[in-house]
């Protein structure tokens, strides 16, 4: 119970709810803007956890995820153009509904499903999260080798369209996390005499760079070619009635509760996202649906589902990076950089080690959604009106803030020439069809996998059969080989299978 009372003094204090409050407005501003996306929002702000002590800059950054993925419905809705990918299945009925002059009603109804799908999905993490760490409490440095690879072959595989783009992004990440100083030999690795490189390069200015930096050259491009092809994005709609009325409710509340255990189930899975809930929820409820007919003309379902869906994401993406330290998708591996900026392990010891920063991270959860919830039905006129900046006046910004963030870390110049040309590399990347996703990963779990393997070498005498006869380890290892190997034969062996059965 004392843990519990600390925890709410925490997220309560003056300074943490307002920086709860900033992230979820800042959020819910990058997500309205298209061509800002969750990921580069929440980079762009994690150089600022260095300011503060203890859970605040976390708190802050998941208010940025929450209010993010939420802000992508306005631009959805209003002017077909979802400002988030897990916002794409939202255009499909939101658009037809603000067509129709019905802007406000969609609007409403969004808002309530993300607020309900991200109360959910906390309410499910404060429930499987405890049960999930006791089981991870006996894992051995075996296990966690096992742990590291299965996060990796998940991520690569499931991020790219291509599982070979997908595993030459894992490897680059894998290699970043190599340069530097051995850690169990303190030997030189790709230093190239450089004292810089000693130190490892620094990890803050490579995700800003990866996901704002780069972000910013894509958003420039498109702005260019817009104008040079002249043209002009929609960019206001007429706002009606925003609270949903009871009866309104009442209809789509079954597809809230369907959606938000669809999103939460994804969540928890490493490797996928709110674009991949959002549709499936979006299709469920129409499955469900005692209207089918009205899908793609302006459902109330059909916005409230992907809605739901998307933001009950966040929760479930939690279970396995605080339990397992294993990220559920590229959100949650850069809000990952901040833990380990404030010194705390991910895995089963934060909950025997922290339990006070835990229920901080449950209660600031629960707090970042209603906050959001109450922002959207009061701000949102204001944050429909912020769509109307020029792409070519909010990326210089961006760049100055990305800058800023980069020198702050380690008060070094060589930060900013790092993140500048992450930046460059990732814009590169991303236009041959790389997501970024698999290198930050390969980053994050590389010197986990290493030193783990390596330690279980030294116990087992330089015996690597340890890591079959380990059970939990074995079958980590084991799903770790079919999701590589799935990409490649599935689609040959249900080619195959459909030949034989026609």
């Amino acid at each position: 119970m004392n843990e519990i009372l600390d925890a709410l003094m925490i997220v309560f204090s003056l300074e943490t709810t307002g920086m709860i409050l900033l992230g979820v407005l800042a959020g819910i501003i990058i997500g309205a803007l298209p061509g800002l996306t969750v990921n580069m929002g929440i980079a762009l702000l994690l150089p600022l956890t260095y300011s503060f002590q203890g859970m605040t800059g976390i708190l802050m950054l998941l208010g940025v995820y929450c209010g993010a993925v939420y802000g992508g419905s306005i631009t959805a809705i209003l002017i077909s153009t979802p400002g988030t990918p897990a916002s794409a299945a939202t255009v499909l009925d939101g658009y037809p509904m603000a067509k129709r002059g019905e802007a406000g009603r969609a609007l409403g109804l969004s808002t309530l499903a993300s607020m309900f799908g991200g109360v959910f999905s906390t309410i499910a993490l404060v429930l499987i999260a405890p049960l999930l760490a006791k089981v991870a409490t006996g894992f051995s440095s075996a296990e966690y080798f096992a742990l590291a690879i299965f996060g990796i072959s998940i991520i690569t595989s499931v991020s790219s369209q291509s599982i070979i783009k997908g595993l030459i992004g894992g490897v680059l990440g894998l290699f970043i996390a190599t340069i530097g100083l051995d850690p169990m030999t303190s030997g030189m690795r790709f230093t190239f005499d450089s004292i810089y490189l000693m130190g490892g390069i620094s990890f803050i200015p490579v995700l800003v760079g990866l996901f704002a930096f780069s972000q910013g050259l894509l958003s420039l491009e498109e702005d260019y070619r817009e104008r040079v092809a002249g043209i002009v994005r929609q960019t206001k709609s007429k706002i009606d009635r925003i609270l949903p009325t009871w009866s309104d409710i009442k209809r789509v509340m079954p597809t809230y509760i369907r959606s938000s255990i669809i999103g939460t189930g994804i969540g928890a899975i490493p490797g996928t996202g709110g674009d991949i809930a959002s549709f499936i929820a979006y299709n469920e409820a129409k499955r469900w649906s005692k209207h089918p007919e009205e899908f793609g003309h302006g459902s109330p379902e059909g916005v409230s589902a992907p809605e739901a869906g998307a933001n009950s994401v966040a929760g479930g993406a939690m279970v396995p990076l605080m339990t397992l330290g294993i990220p559920g998708d590229g959100a949650t591996a850069i809000i990952m950089g901040a833990f380990m900026v404030q010194g705390l392990a991910l895995g089963p010891q934060l909950f025997t080690d922290h339990p006070v920063e835990v229920n901080s991270i449950f209660i600031g959860l629960f707090a970042a959604n209603i906050f959001m919830g109450i922002m959207g039905f009061m701000g949102m006129r204001l944050f429909a009106k912020v769509m109307s900046v020029p792409r070519r006046v909010l990326v210089p910004i961006i760049f100055v803030l990305c800058s800023v963030g980069a020198y702050s870390v380690n008060h070094d110049m060589t930060d900013v020439f790092v993140m500048m040309g992450a930046g460059l590399v990732a814009y590169i990347l991303i236009k041959l069809d790389f997501s970024m996703s698999p290198i930050v990963i390969g980053i994050i779990l590389g010197p986990m996998a290493e030193s783990n393997f390596r330690r279980t070498l030294v116990i087992s005498e330089g015996d690597p059969m340890i890591f079959l006869t380990r059970p939990v380890c074995a079958v980590f290892l084991g799903i770790a080989i079919l999701t590589l190997l799935l990409p490649i034969f599935g689609p040959r062996l249900k080619a195959l299978w459909r030949k034989q059965t026609s």
